[in-house]
């Protein structure tokens, strides 16, 4: 997939009536944070912004243009008035690529389990994984194939094949589903 650009410009401006002006314009206000823990004022296009944010994960990293100045960035977070449908203020982490950084994953399922077809119940335990890896090692998802599961197995976080770069830190035997016979 290509990486999503968003074009900022540093700004030294701040306070609700600024950001009232800001947003009249087309542009919403925004912070970067890097990992010192330094931050930047930024304005960024609405339109430009809100397009990127619908179609990113919280691992996913985007190409924040600072004043023309290219930065690999996490959106970290966004205030969003569901009322009229927009974001109203965005947060964005800028990271180096040299440190590892730690994530949680929802752990999405494909397949449907063998035992079930035979009349079993898949039972989820554990549905969320904590890893650590370098930014541009992180994937994007987590995906289980539970196809071969048969009734009276279960598949464990060691299970997952996410590769020698990624760094799993939670515990190798969490069970993340079982296959459970049928009820009598």
């Amino acid at each position: 997939m290509e990486q999503l650009v968003i074009n900022a410009k540093t700004r030294k401006d701040a306070g609700k009536k600024y950001a009232k002006e800001l947003r009249k314009t087309g542009s919403i206000p925004a912070v970067a944070y890097n990992e010192k823990g330094e931050s930047i004022l930024l304005e960024v296009s609405a339109a430009e912004f809100s397009k990127a944010w619908r179609s990113v994960t919280k691992a996913t990293l985007v190409n924040l243009k600072i004043d023309g100045q290219d930065n690999q960035a996490y959106i970290k977070d966004t205030e969003y008035d569901i009322k009229t449908d927009k974001n109203l203020h965005a947060d964005f982490y800028i990271v180096s690529g040299k440190k590892p950084v730690t994530f949680n994953y929802k752990v999405h399922f494909s397949g449907t389990p063998a035992g079930v077809l035979k009349g079993g119940f898949m039972v989820k335990h554990v549905t969320d994984v904590k890893v650590k890896a370098l930014p541009q090692d992180l994937p994007a998802s987590i995906v289980c194939d539970v196809s071969k599961a048969e009734i009276g197995q279960k598949i464990t976080v060691a299970d997952l094949n996410l590769g020698d770069k990624i760094t799993v830190l939670t515990r190798a035997d969490s069970v993340i589903i079982t296959i459970a016979p049928p009820k009598k």
